[in-house]
């Protein structure tokens, strides 16, 4: 699938799978103002500084596929088996997202993982 396909689909069609039902949005969903595009970036920044893999998990389709440099992982399991190493390890992690730009139907952010120390 290009990218102009990708942009093309409906959010019900991004979360749907041959072997799940469909997954309920978490608003703020498209269309986004400004404030909704901030809200959701918000959301994901919590979500992620929650260190909760399982929360953060949900937030992708059921056959996500990550890479991390050179470590792979496709489907929730697997995400949620790395986030629970990377974690870990990472005691200080902190992820920090920015909006970039917001459109109708996505938003574009910036993030930056930190280390306090």
């Amino acid at each position: 699938m290009d990218d102009h396909q990708h942009q093309a689909l409906t959010e019900k069609e991004i979360l749907m799978t041959d072997h799940m039902p469909i997954l309920e949005p978490r608003p703020p969903l498209p269309p986004f103002t400004r404030d909704t595009a901030i809200q959701k970036v918000r959301l994901a920044e919590d979500a992620w500084n929650s260190r909760d893999p399982e929360k953060v998990a949900l937030a992708y389709t059921p056959d996500s596929r990550w890479r991390n440099r050179a470590e792979f992982a496709s489907g929730r399991p697997q995400i949620v088996a790395f986030l629970t190493r990377k974690w870990a390890r990472e005691l200080d992690y902190r992820l920090i997202k920015e909006l970039m730009g917001a459109f109708e139907r996505q938003s574009h952010c910036r993030a930056l993982c930190l280390r306090v120390a």
